[in-house]
């Protein structure tokens, strides 16, 4: 089948070039990506893959948004003087 229609679209470098490294090491371009993924599409009647949130559990969501609040400066993060202070505080947690 003879290729006759272009698609254009934009996407941040650093996601094309992550993608381009990904494809290439199945030894296909990001245009070769693009036909099969829309093919899947055409064939499935929709996306080719399920979309959802990603859901992790209570502890796992705390420890986020633990992160996301130091990232941010709304947290301060602790600070240890030595591997033995850390230690201790975690032998202490258990």
């Amino acid at each position: 089948m003879k290729k006759t229609a272009n698609l254009n679209i934009r996407i941040d470098p650093e996601t094309k070039s992550g993608a381009e490294r990904l494809f290439s090491s199945f030894g296909i371009t990001i245009s070769d990506a693009v036909t099969i993924f829309l093919r899947q599409s055409l064939m499935m009647g929709g996306l080719p893959f399920e979309m959802k949130q990603p859901r992790f559990n209570l502890e796992t969501e705390t420890a986020l948004q633990e992160a996301r609040d130091i990232a941010s400066g709304r947290l301060a993060a602790k600070n240890y003087s030595s591997t033995k202070e850390l230690f201790t505080e975690l032998d202490s947690e258990c």
